[in-house]
């Protein structure tokens, strides 16, 4: 440790001194954190290492111990003087993965990677990978021609694109992770092949994308970008309290709140959120309604929609934890057309080449607004090309290496639907992730999916569920906590639960709500009166149910809560903090019990 701060202090007092600069690298120093220290731009150093010759070289990862000679083309860079990496004299094509799997990035990116890496090889090209975890499928030597375990930053592509020369760099297979290095590529003069940079700008600048909805006469939800607190405050009053606020080019929706007040906004502005004119937070107006998504495939002349997908939780919970379910079951044909339309509008108004996501609110009047759109790969990909049959992933490498479209054969608009029900259910890990609250939000907390199918779509639901490791007992009690503006939504929900025969608790308010209304329910108090009554019943391991909301019109949120869903996770008790989860539920459970049917024709 102490060799490494000698080496920063000299390093501070050498500005642009070769032999300084190839000791620091070969120490570990970033690119970045070189500039940092001599006061200047990361590009600056990265130049001038170029033009003093000071590159990493690549070693091979001996898949063999040593105990024979082998070249397998699985490299990691250092800065010694041996290249392992041999360069040959094809055209090349890179395709940048989508990094560590976390939280709101998970495998599912990893899929498209896979899938282009494939079709740029049947095309006649040397495929190269750069991606630097090894859980993924795109890790494995076996998949590509090349493949560079390196980190998803602009200094070490650069130097890898320096080594390889290739034809191009395909960004958008990768997920959020590498779309975010295409603007400093591009400046570098690396050529992107599929969308660039301007399209990439025109979907995910707030202010370029506004403009482009004006120009297209497409709706969006009222909102602002913010560079201050006063700023951000103003905005909220002017558009109205419900306010969905987020930072700007988020992952997974990190930091994406519902507020409900001033207070609330005001702390989360402060505490929350970094927020300055270089990372702007976005306020927008909270729309209450049913949330759906394509995936889809722009050439710039031809769209075409893989299909539409309806997420069962209506809007407020992140995508990504949703229950999403294809074909769309409770959607008007007018609602879809126009979906279709937008959906071919945008991709061709943005400009994007390959694949694209959009995600879609619609209120109870069918007005159809847009969330947002990804103009790159998303995570629901793997699902819909298995749902639909069609590899949109190996499509739009065809589309970005010039392959339009019709000459592919597809001449239709989009996939016209399944006889079969697909259910894709998120998995979540709170039982190992000891302190993070299950509340379904806008931020993105699951860390899986599966996938079920059948010709019955509460089958398909079951299916899905079970897969995800959720218990789902037809008997037992189900502990019952709810937002007094949610009490009247549950009501019958909760009746369907007592029809089967489960025993019902419940807080006091709820309790007393529910006896009101014909509902025997056993009062447990709460927990901020001192009493520990819903905290036993959950451990003595007789609940198969929590049911738990919190208040988003009022903004009122309590502690007791999120110590409930702690509690209910420790002890592998199922919760639910949507009341339309709840309702899927009691459809599959009402159908393996007792036969009903309420969603199917």
């Amino acid at each position: 440790m102490k060799n490494i701060i000698d080496e920063e202090t000299q390093l501070a007092e050498r500005v642009f001194d070769e032999r300084e600069l190839y000791i620091a690298k070969r120490m570990g120093f970033s690119d970045a954190a070189v500039a940092k220290l001599w006061n200047t731009a990361e590009a600056e150093v990265f130049s001038f290492r170029l033009e003093h010759g000071i590159k990493p070289v690549y070693k091979m990862i001996d898949t063999c111990a040593s105990e024979f000679a082998s070249y397998v083309p699985y490299f990691y860079s250092t800065y010694e003087e041996e290249n392992e990496s041999v360069v040959s004299g094809r055209e090349k094509i890179v395709v940048l993965g989508s990094g560590p799997i976390r939280i709101g990035q998970g495998v599912e990116f990893d899929y498209s990677t896979v899938h282009a890496v494939k079709t740029i090889k049947s095309s006649g090209y040397e495929a190269i990978i750069i991606n630097n975890n090894p859980e993924t499928v795109s890790t494995d030597y076996t998949t590509s021609d090349k493949l560079y375990f390196e980190p998803l930053t602009p200094e070490d592509v650069l130097n890898i694109i320096e080594l390889e020369k290739p034809k191009g760099v395909i960004a958008t297979l990768g997920g959020q992770t590498a779309i975010n290095l295409a603007r400093s590529l591009a400046e570098r003069g690396v050529t992107l092949i599929g969308t660039g940079c301007d399209a990439i700008e025109r979907a995910e600048n707030r202010d370029a994308f506004e403009k482009l909805l004006s120009e297209l006469g497409i709706p969006q939800p009222t909102g602002r970008a913010v560079t201050n607190i006063e700023e951000g405050i103003r905005a909220a009053a002017e558009i109205g309290y419900p306010v969905l606020v987020r930072p700007s080019y988020v992952l997974g929706g990190r930091a994406m709140e519902i507020v409900a007040k001033e207070s609330a906004l005001r702390h989360y502005l402060k505490y929350a959120v970094e927020i300055d004119k270089d990372k702007p937070v976005l306020v927008d107006k909270y729309i209450y309604g049913k949330e759906l998504e394509t995936d889809a495939i722009c050439d710039g002349t031809d769209v075409y929609t893989g299909g539409i997908m309806e997420l069962v939780e209506r809007t407020g919970v992140h995508s990504g934890d949703s229950i999403s379910i294809y074909p769309t079951y409770s959607v008007s044909e007018k609602v879809k057309s126009k979906i279709l339309d937008y959906t071919k509008r945008l991709g061709l108004g943005i400009g994007i080449i390959g694949l694209y996501n959009i995600q879609f609110i619609v209120d109870s009047d069918e007005n159809v607004y847009i969330i947002e759109v990804n103009p790159r790969s998303s995570r629901t990909v793997p699902f819909l090309s298995k749902a639909t049959g069609v590899p949109l992933a190996d499509i739009a490498t065809l589309v970005c290496l010039g392959k339009s479209l019709r000459e592919q054969g597809i001449t239709e608009s989009h996939h016209s639907g399944s006889k079969r029900w697909y259910v894709k259910a998120p998995a979540f890990s709170f039982s190992k992730l000891d302190g993070i609250d299950a509340y379904l939000s806008p931020e993105m907390k699951s860390t899986g999916e599966a996938i079920g199918y059948d010709n019955s779509l509460h089958r398909a639901l079951y299916k899905a569920l079970i897969a995800t490791g959720i218990n789902l007992p037809n008997y037992g009690t189900v502990i019952v906590t709810l937002a007094d503006e949610d009490k009247a939504e549950a009501l019958p929900l909760v009746k369907r639960f007592y029809d089967m025969g489960f025993n019902i608790e419940a807080t006091t308010m709820t309790a007393e709500f529910l006896r009101a209304h014909g509902i025997k329910a056993r009062i447990r108090r709460k927990i901020s009166e001192g009493s520990t009554e819903i905290l036993d019943s959950i451990s003595a391991g007789y609940v198969s149910y929590v049911i738990n909301t919190r208040a988003i019109l009022s903004g009122v949120h309590y502690e007791d809560g999120a110590i409930i869903r702690r509690c209910a996770n420790r002890n592998n008790v199922t919760i639910f903090t949507s009341l339309d989860t709840v309702k899927v539920l009691l459809d599959v459970l009402e159908e393996i019990t007792i036969g009903v049917s309420t969603i199917d024709a």
